[in-house]
């Protein structure tokens, strides 16, 4: 039976509230990527070219650092990876988690949230970064998200 891990980060909270409903209708469990420095509603500004997630994500190579280890990767097959769009792709923070374990042989499903942008530039923008990875599909979701289109999304 496959064994399945919701993992997500959340600046907001958005994403975090879809990652526990996927969790609960999945039965699986859920990971958290947390940030070393959380994003305060300032870093957030993206109207703001000094801002700390402008910086990151005008700059390819930066990997924010995560406070929390995932040890135990082997245990699943199956992964759900959710965060929200910045700059029309993944914040850094995913490629920090993405590179510090090691997702071959997984399936990755991955979920966006967003108000606007929908999950395609995300989904190819990681596929081809790490085109060793075996990421399946990806679906954009909102605040008001309710389980049914989950499950479709699931099935």
């Amino acid at each position: 039976m496959s064994k399945i891990l919701v993992c997500y980060f959340s600046a907001t909270g958005t994403t975090r509230e879809v990652a526990k409903k996927i969790s609960a209708i999945l039965d699986s469990d859920l990971f958290e990527i947390i940030p070393s420095i959380k994003y305060t509603e300032d870093d957030l500004n993206w109207d703001d070219s000094k801002s700390r997630t402008t910086i990151e994500m005008n700059d390819s190579t930066i990997r924010p650092k995560i406070v929390n280890k995932l040890s135990n990767i082997d245990d699943y097959d199956t992964i759900i990876l959710g965060f929200p769009v910045w700059w029309y792709t993944a914040p850094r923070i995913v490629n920090t988690f993405l590179e510090e374990n090691d997702f071959s042989n997984k399936k990755i499903y991955v979920f966006v949230t967003s108000g606007s942008s929908g999950s395609d530039t995300s989904f190819n923008d990681l596929k081809n970064t790490y085109g060793n990875l075996n990421f399946i599909s990806s679906r954009r979701f909102t605040n008001n998200t309710n389980d049914f289109e989950i499950i479709n999304w699931i099935k």
